[in-house]
């Protein structure tokens, strides 16, 4: 593998609904075959249109309940019970699944890096986000360039935000090592890594989490991988998921 350059895309623009995120991008990066853009899921969302205000949102009973109890305003509350498919958790924080699978604080509802007043979403769809982004690179800069949508996620057991991966496209998110030998010979048994996830994860310490003003992020010389894109646990293997939900029944 050659060095990997790591480099943020400065000088873009204040995101509005109806901008041209790949061209914005392309007007900055001259891309390379194999590059992997890293975008933050705000940006895509603005320009997209996945904001509301919070004056047009209605709080429900059950929102006005977990606005009290969290001590939150309950508009915010109803655009995250809006978003969410399933509610794990309902206090100290409401934590939630979205229908891609993704399980996250307040299910990504932000009132972060947009208007005072508006509420940002996560793209509905962020598999065909990152597909849609990678073609469109593609047909302007023929270039092959894999591309990652990310959000900024809590962890559990651990405190601080990391980037994480929530939509991709041109490569899988799994480099699969089950069955290779490790360097005493031993056959590799469950070691399956999260590739995707640690790129967005370096993505966002380049991005910044407050001003940088960097929501995009070229990763290049990242070589090539084979594995899979089962990066969320089926609803029978996710033992923490079960846990919360049986101790909030």
């Amino acid at each position: 593998m050659e060095e990997i350059r790591v480099m943020g895309v400065r000088g873009l623009p204040i995101i509005h609904a109806g901008d041209d995120i790949a061209a914005l991008v392309c007007n900055k990066v001259k891309f390379q075959d194999g590059d992997i853009l890293s975008v933050a899921s705000t940006i895509w969302s603005k320009a997209h249109g996945y904001t509301k205000k919070l004056a047009d949102i209605t709080a429900s009973g059950r929102a006005v309940r977990l606005g009290k109890l969290n001590g939150e305003d309950p508009r915010f509350v109803q655009a995250v019970l809006d978003a969410s498919t399933d509610i794990i958790m309902e206090h100290p924080f409401i934590l939630s699944e979205m229908s891609f699978g993704h399980i996250g604080v307040r299910a990504g509802v932000d009132q972060s890096n947009i208007e005072d007043g508006m509420v940002i979403f996560l793209p509905p769809d962020p598999m065909k986000a990152a597909q849609e982004l990678r073609e469109e690179i593609q047909r302007r800069a023929g270039k092959d360039v894999g591309v990652i949508i990310t959000d900024t996620c809590g962890r559990s057991f651990r405190r601080g935000q990391t980037g994480n991966a929530i939509g991709w496209s041109g490569f899988t998110a799994i480099r699969d090592f089950r069955g290779d030998k490790d360097l005493f010979g031993h056959v590799l048994k469950i070691t399956e890594e999260a590739v995707v996830d640690e790129i967005a994860g370096f993505a966002n310490f380049v991005m910044g989490e407050s001003n940088n003003g960097v929501p995009a992020v070229v990763f290049r010389n990242c070589g090539r991988w084979t594995g899979h894109d089962n990066l969320y646990f089926r609803t029978d293997e996710d033992i923490t998921k079960r846990v919360l939900k049986k101790e909030w029944s």
